[in-house]
């Protein structure tokens, strides 16, 4: 029987208590407990100093040769320094309120520290501190866990469940595939994982999963794109090319090549009688949207309707408006918008028109999903921000119609190899090139000393000017464990009180309910608020023209791709525009990743910049982004692992060898089921 239909009570000293508190955790049964891998290990394994780099959190065995010296700086917090002999090297010891051990750090007294090391001052801040030499415990594993069960009782649940149920460990992976990359076996995975006895056997564990999990996911990819491919046929759409040319002259601008090129690609899939499953993705301002437009009407001159949905109001209302100065040119197309704040009398008109076919272009919000909503005929949808939708919501929007075209658009610009491997069932255009006449905008790195210079030039080169100001910080209260990052409250009252007299300033973060977020956005688009500091909620999406300067507080602690993205909020109108990048930090890599925002515009460079300085990015946006969540992998930082798996999935499926060769039945088995019982990301 598969462990994943065995209840994580069958498990030994499981009573109902502690089966509530697992639940609670979403483990239900002994594969989910299996699968519940540490979310971080706490090394303790003692290293070679002369291997180890600056920052890295070591553990080193010495014997002291300068007993321990102790400082009070406050009431009961204390600093202690002392120095040891590691090797042939005299390492400086220094922790933090341990004062009682003082009379035992002693002359050849030996002992074992963890703690960061300070390669230039041959210094470690120690956080562990042990007397003697110890090797016991060298890693240990961490769970995510409540105030109601604790990491320890994980682990200690997890290894009755091992020794239990340990034979019925199943392999999905063929031996002839574990033997090319001397992969673990599952059962020797999941020990390692739990149990590991050094750095080593927790890194082949990781090999393991990671590898197996990535795989699964092309695997699943390959065949959903051959069940779209051969079973989810369309509809052949012929345009009315008298009115697209009409459309096109109207235009105050010509379209870059690019955007003829990608415009080729989409209408060659509405042409043909396949379903149209394509990913457009565009740097901020590469004219994305009148690509979308131009599709839209490409199916509304044959007798279809269009739908294009935002993930917010605001975002949603900007479509409307471009969307309807674009389509002067065209009045027979009725276009509609429909959002929670559409009631009564309206929206039952609308839905009735939209029912009936009147109306043509329907834009909106989450509400063009909900279940009311009718087409009549409904022939192309356009997903904009499409990673701020979640799976189902995808999902509603592909039923209302009879298999209708999807276009999705994003504005986080995708490495390519990265996206072939992530989205390998969907087709991807993408438009590198900025319209003729849009400006770069200047970038600029500073850290705190310069601030005040900073806000003078701010208000000399913009307030001034009657243009206005994004003030982004990472955190919106202050948090313990990030003392050094600003945030959103306490940076409102400062700049509040420097522009006092000068500019209306307006705060504005995740926390707020969503009709105050609306109303704050409202007034800054508005102009009634100059100043506007805020959390990255204001990433994407959002059109204020006026807006031509952007400073990041603690840039350092952002993904380069979603620096660029913030950057992106400005610099859209004709005006010079500017983002101020401010950070305190010291280390190489951080000035190296703040180097090449502040040197290129380019998203795509950037993102590629990102994926090879394994900076986090945010290339796929917030957890709704309708990705898989893996238990081990991570989309990012095992794209190498997922570049691989990518072209196995893709030698397997080519070969007869997934649908004959027994070896891989439980593999085959594996994608079936997860298919048949999945809603997947990507059907």
């Amino acid at each position: 029987m598969s462990l994943h239909k065995i209840s994580v009570q069958s498990v030994k000293g499981v009573g109902p208590a502690q089966l509530e508190k697992l639940n609670a955790l979403g483990i239900h049964t002994v594969g989910q407990l299996f699968e519940s891998f540490p979310s971080r290990y706490e090394s303790y394994e003692i290293v070679d100093l002369h291997q180890a780099k600056h920052e890295d959190k070591i553990t080193v065995a010495g014997q002291v040769v300068v007993p321990a010296t102790n400082n009070f700086y406050r009431p009961k917090q204390s600093k202690m320094q002392f120095s040891i002999a590691v090797g042939d090297e005299v390492v400086k010891v220094v922790i933090f309120n341990r004062a009682f051990l003082k009379n035992k750090i002693t002359l050849d007294v030996p002992v074992t520290v963890t703690g960061k090391w300070d390669f230039g001052r041959k210094t470690i801040t120690a956080t562990t501190l042990k007397l003697g030499i110890h090797d016991d415990n060298a890693i240990v594993p961490h769970y995510r866990s409540n105030n109601d069960i604790k990491s320890k009782t994980i682990q200690k649940i997890i290894k009755t469940a091992y020794e239990q149920y340990e034979p019925d460990i199943n392999d999905d992976l063929p031996r002839q595939i574990c033997d090319k990359y001397r992969l673990v076996s599952a059962a020797d995975a999941i020990k390692f994982s739990h149990f590991p006895e050094n750095n080593e056997q927790a890194k082949q564990a990781a090999r393991r999963i990671k590898y197996e999990e990535l795989l699964k996911f092309q695997l699943k990819l390959q065949v959903l794109k051959k069940k779209i491919k051969y079973t989810k046929s369309g509809f052949a759409k012929k345009a009315d090319d008298a009115q697209i040319y009409t459309f096109l002259q109207s235009l105050s601008f010509e379209l870059t090549s690019e955007q003829n090129r990608v415009l080729g690609e989409i209408t060659t899939d509405l042409e043909s009688d396949g379903r149209m499953n394509r990913l457009l993705q565009g740097d901020v301002g590469s004219g994305k949207t009148v690509v979308a437009a131009i599709a839209m009407l490409f199916v509304m001159t044959d007798g279809y309707q269009a739908a294009i949905m935002a993930p917010t109001e605001i975002l949603a209302k900007q479509h409307l408006a471009s969307l309807t100065a674009m389509f002067e040119c065209l009045p027979e197309y009725r276009i509609a918008f429909l959002s929670s704040n559409v009631k009564g009398k309206k929206r039952r008109e609308i839905l009735q028109d939209l029912a009936a076919g009147n109306i043509h272009l329907l834009v909106g919000t989450h509400s063009l999903i909900q279940d009311d909503v009718a087409f009549s005929r409904l022939g192309v949808a356009v997903v904009d921000e499409q990673h701020r939708f979640g799976v189902a919501q995808r999902g509603k929007l592909r039923q209302k119609g009879d298999v209708i075209d999807i276009l999705m658009m994003s504005a986080t610009p995708i490495p390519r190899t990265l996206a072939i491997s992530a989205f390998g069932d969907m087709d991807i255009s993408s438009i590198k090139e900025l319209p003729a006449g849009r400006k770069k905008v200047q970038t600029y790195v500073i850290s705190d000393a310069n601030l005040a210079d900073a806000q003078t030039f701010i208000k000399e080169t913009v307030l001034d000017k009657g243009q206005q100001v994004y003030i982004i910080t990472p955190l919106i209260e202050e948090s313990e464990m990030l003392e050094d990052v600003r945030n959103a409250t306490l940076v409102f009252e400062s700049w509040k009180a420097t522009f006092n007299g000068i500019a209306t300033v307006g705060l504005m973060h995740g926390r707020l309910e969503k009709d105050e977020k609306d109303d704050i956005m409202h007034d800054f688009v508005q102009n009634k608020i100059q100043i506007l500091i805020s959390t990255t909620v204001i990433e994407v999406g959002v059109n204020v023209p006026n807006a031509n300067l952007i400073l990041i507080y603690d840039a350092n602690r952002f993904g380069l791709s979603q620096l660029h993205q913030l950057r992106g909020r400005v610099g859209r109108g004709s005006e010079e525009a500017y983002c101020i990048l401010l950070s305190n930090a010291t280390n190489t890599e951080a000035k190296e990743r703040l180097g090449v925002i502040a040197a290129s515009t380019d998203g795509f460079e950037i993102a590629e910049a990102d994926l090879k300085l394994r900076g986090s990015g945010d290339f796929f946006g917030a957890k709704q982004s309708g990705l898989p969540a893996f238990k081990m992998a991570h989309l990012i930082e095992d794209y190498k692992i997922l570049d691989v798996a990518r072209q196995d999935a893709y030698d397997i499926m080519a070969s007869d060898e997934f649908e004959h060769n027994p070896e891989f039945l439980p593999l085959r088995d594996y994608i079936e089921r997860t298919i048949a019982n999945e809603n997947h990301q990507f059907d």
